[in-house]
């Protein structure tokens, strides 16, 4: 079984973000970088149903050339290679879906297993266009996954309970966060790593126009919570959402 998985490189979700003086975009002088953390669990994921069933995973990132250094992580964690797709500009998720589905194409996998969103926009949107585009099956949210021949049999949490699907492959699937714990690497697989196949090609090369149809035109920071007021009773906060805050 051929299984392609994701890895965005992402700001550190704990650092703290700043805002460009001029609003056009982030300050990432001092930011630190890590792989997308829903993405890290779809990379676990993959490496579980591979040591089941066997077969190939195969690490797709997509940036400028350091997002090299996230798609060696997902191999140092044990997927067998990774494809690099250089790009220096923005994209927003039709871009990513589109090179997505040109790889997916050329590639053949059973099953594409994403990071259900990514911790820098949280759009949420790759998985779902990606199937669209393909015209596969897809379960989104998957907190659970079993592969029975060409079968995947999915849980996912849902208000009230947990929902089970059942989807022929080749299908997709973006994972949630309670889908597993990744593993961290050890050393030797750190080194070993470095040797395995990592193959950069541009977005030309797969026929993809990378120009954005949504444009980011300007960021600010939210405004500071005011100070509290303690009501009376319930009247009395009926009276001031009503006339002050004007929420009702």
């Amino acid at each position: 079984m051929k299984i392609l998985v994701t890895a965005k490189r992402v700001t550190d979700p704990d650092m703290k973000i700043k805002i460009k003086p001029d609003g056009s975009g982030i300050d990432l002088s001092s930011m630190s970088f890590k792989v997308n953390p829903f993405d890290e669990i779809a990379i676990e994921a993959a490496l579980r149903i591979k040591e089941d069933k066997g077969g190939e995973v195969v690490v797709v990132g997509i940036g400028a050339e350091k997002s090299q250094t996230e798609i060696r992580y997902g191999l140092s964690m044990g997927a067998d290679r990774g494809i690099h797709v250089s790009e220096n500009g923005y994209m927003d998720s039709e871009v990513a879906a589109r090179i997505l589905q040109s790889i997916v194409t050329k590639e053949q996998p059973d099953l594409v297993i994403l990071g259900k969103q990514a911790v820098d926009d949280d759009n949420n949107q790759v998985a779902q266009l990606l199937a669209e585009y393909l015209g596969w099956g897809q379960v989104c949210f998957a907190s659970k996954i079993e592969i029975n021949e060409n079968k995947a049999m999915v849980e996912r949490e849902v208000d009230g309970g947990i929902e089970v699907l059942e989807m022929d492959l080749p299908g997709i699937i973006s994972a949630d966060l309670r889908l597993n714990e990744p593993r961290y690497p050890a050393l030797p697989a750190i080194m070993k790593a470095k040797k395995k196949e990592l193959k950069t090609i541009t977005p030309g090369e797969l026929g993809v126009d990378v120009r954005p149809n949504v444009i980011i035109k300007n960021m600010a920071v939210p405004p500071q919570r005011g100070v509290g007021r303690i009501v009376s009773d319930v009247p009395d906060l009926i009276r001031l959402l009503k006339e002050e805050a004007k929420v009702i």
